[in-house]
């Protein structure tokens, strides 16, 4: 399910606790709606809205990071694919191939990887056979010289860089809200909501407000579901950046 339709289910439920206050405010007997039973109540439904703001907090501190950490890795990528075409540029001649390689693979790599982090499948790591024709050819190159051998020394380990951090790219999970998590934490929501309306007589104000803060409690699960799907949905890391970062070869 999309983030912005879980939000919207999570919206109505904080709708539907609005709704269940005013409806045991209505059914109630008086004595049960008194000053010490508004007391008792305010104040368990302060503990609950502290520890719901702190989880929510933690939780967008939390997705924040994880999609920090993986624009980082797509800028490393991209930084260690100019870093190595500068490298097999200075090389000489021999290295033209690989160069041609790297410019053709490029737009199938960034496909791969966005395409396997927004379909989080369960399928093993599969690297594609450019990119291993490319480490190849980096690791065939014939060197002459002692710059030409540091050359390819250097270009081997900028390759064994950009292949690490695509490993780590693929193990690391997109999901920063278990099921269960995020289940008790729509109950929350319900309970504070529904504490709203419990001791308050209902009017268009009132109910306008409480629309606009379960809105926004929608809205900030929402932000930790996107932040948690980098590679896919409204706030994603840009492709574009990888597939232009090798300009094209002079004939």
């Amino acid at each position: 399910m999309s983030p912005l339709a879980l939000s919207m289910i999570i919206f109505l439920f904080t709708l539907a606790g609005i709704g269940l206050g005013a409806l045991l405010r209505a059914k109630l007997p008086k004595q049960h709606l008194d000053k010490d039973s508004q007391d008792v109540v305010k104040l368990g439904v302060g503990l609950v809205a502290t520890i719901g703001a702190l989880v929510l907090g933690l939780l967008i501190a939390s997705a924040k990071a994880s999609f920090d950490t993986q624009s980082n890795q797509v800028r490393q990528i991209t930084a260690d694919v100019i870093l190595l075409d500068n490298l097999l540029a200075e090389f000489g001649p021999e290295a033209l191939p690989i160069r041609q390689g790297m410019r053709a693979a490029i737009g199938a790599f960034a496909d791969k990887l966005w395409r396997e982090k927004e379909e989080k499948s369960n399928a093993p790591f599969a690297a594609t056979a450019a990119a291993e024709q490319v480490y190849r050819g980096v690791y065939a190159l014939p060197a002459h010289t002692d710059l030409q051998r540091s050359l390819q020394a250097r270009a081997m380990q900028v390759a064994n860089d950009m292949t690490q951090i695509r490993l780590l790219l693929f193990v690391e999970s997109g999901s920063v809200i278990p099921a269960p998590f995020l289940a008790v934490l729509v109950f929350w929501l319900v309970i504070i909501f529904a504490s709203f309306t419990l001791f308050a007589p209902m009017n268009p104000t009132v109910f306008a407000a409480l629309c606009l803060f379960a809105l926004s409690a929608s809205a900030a699960i929402f932000l930790i579901l996107e932040l948690s799907q980098p590679f896919g949905g409204l706030i994603q890391i840009s492709s574009v950046p990888l597939r232009t970062a090798l300009a094209p070869l002079s004939p």
